[in-house]
């Protein structure tokens, strides 16, 4: 079994790391959740925008986690396309990459982030401290909750 303490989680700089977190993202999303391709990657993942996208590395160095954090509205960020390999999970992995995107979205000056969780991952948002907001609604054919926490 992996521990926590063998993986790092650090800010994307550069088109090779950036590559590694789409990588996970597609073995995660379109290969195992079957999240078509087109809505997978979106405008927010290109060069230009201002999205910060952070990476999992194990100690190996090899890509096993992503996720990404943009502006929703003023003060407010969105953390998006959160994802683990499925061999790294339960493991704590989803913690620290959550901890990294919060800490970015302080660093960025937002004191609220939102997500759109999975159903089925609504209980570990609930445990870092999300809380629900509205109705569930369908997203790639997934059935999602809408979160929010004061950061």
């Amino acid at each position: 079994m992996k521990h926590m303490s063998t993986y790092t989680i650090k800010r994307v700089h550069n088109e090779a790391e950036k590559n590694q977190a789409l990588s996970v993202r597609r073995l995660v999303f379109i290969e195992e959740q079957n999240v078509p391709e087109n809505i997978e990657v979106d405008a927010h993942d290109d060069e230009n925008t201002a999205t910060i996208h952070v990476l999992a590395l194990d100690g190996q160095g090899e890509a096993v986690g992503a996720g990404r954090l943009r502006e929703y509205e003023p003060g407010i960020g969105k953390i998006e396309r959160v994802a683990v390999l499925s061999s790294c999970r339960s493991h704590g992995l989803g913690r620290l990459l959550m901890e990294k995107l919060e800490a970015e979205a302080t660093e960025n000056g937002y004191h609220t982030v939102k997500l759109n969780a999975q159903l089925q991952a609504q209980p570990f948002y609930e445990r870092l401290g999300y809380k629900p907001e509205g109705d569930t609604f369908m997203d790639a054919g997934i059935e999602h909750i809408a979160m929010v926490k004061t950061v």
